[in-house]
């Protein structure tokens, strides 16, 4: 596999066991590559709960509920698409966290305010946390898509709060 994406799949794991949580996943561009990734790992049912491919917007609607007015007002590439695809990756698991990659792999669907590369994520968690960012990535769809796997999960191990004694 990808010995980067299998590290970080792994820490993710390990960080989830000791804290007792689990984790859901929401992916558009990825197609499911992040779930993919943790599901590698041995001993991944142990915290690793669902993984929702959302690449239409009807999918994002309807297995999520991502809200019409976001997608029609920001766009299912936004920050507050993938929110809310977070958030509902949440209501619709046992997970207490989840992440969310919506973007524009390419090589087409780009424009001048989202060109080719921007991916948006989002990260939702335990006391209502949640986080989102936009990047832009370079290289062709494989590695748009690959930096965005890796992204997700170095965002999630991110946002961990240190353990309490």
């Amino acid at each position: 596999m990808d010995g980067e994406l299998d590290r970080l799949a792994a820490a993710v794991g390990a960080r989830l066991l000791e804290r007792g949580e689990v984790l859901a996943t929401a992916e558009s561009c990825t197609g499911g590559w992040v779930s993919q990734c943790v599901t590698t790992i041995a001993g991944s049912s142990a915290w690793f709960d669902r993984g929702f491919v959302t690449y239409s917007n009807e999918a994002k609607v309807d297995m999520l509920g991502v809200s019409r007015k976001t997608l029609v007002r920001h766009g299912a590439v936004s920050e507050p698409a993938a929110i809310e695809m977070a958030q509902g990756a949440l209501r619709h698991s046992r997970a207490q966290w989840a992440l969310a990659i919506s973007g524009v792999a390419g090589p087409s669907g780009g424009s001048p305010e989202k060109p080719v590369g921007t991916v948006c994520f989002a990260w939702a968690g335990p006391d209502d946390l949640t986080a989102s960012e936009t990047c832009h990535f370079p290289g062709d769809r494989a590695a748009v898509r690959r930096a965005s796997v890796a992204h997700a999960l170095r965002g999630l191990l991110a946002r961990f709060a240190p353990m309490r004694a």
